[in-house]
């Protein structure tokens, strides 16, 4: 199993406007990706989720990709 990244480098927040992070864990069709392959922990999976969701409704990311 992939340890968590957000652990490893000690994030404490994940801020919904930084894109750069956030694109790593979606897909190429603009899905969040499983924690199965990304190694996230629950906690810190929820957060993304979160951060993701968030940056779609800034229109900071896109709903899909095509």
């Amino acid at each position: 199993m992939k340890p968590c990244y957000f652990c490893q480098q000690k994030i404490k927040e994940i801020n919904y406007q930084n894109p750069e992070l956030l694109n790593k864990f979606t897909s190429g069709q603009g899905k969040i990706i499983s924690p199965k392959r990304t190694g996230s922990c629950a906690k810190h999976q929820r957060r993304l989720a979160k951060a993701i969701k968030r940056a779609r409704i800034m229109g900071i990311l896109p709903f899909t990709r095509k």
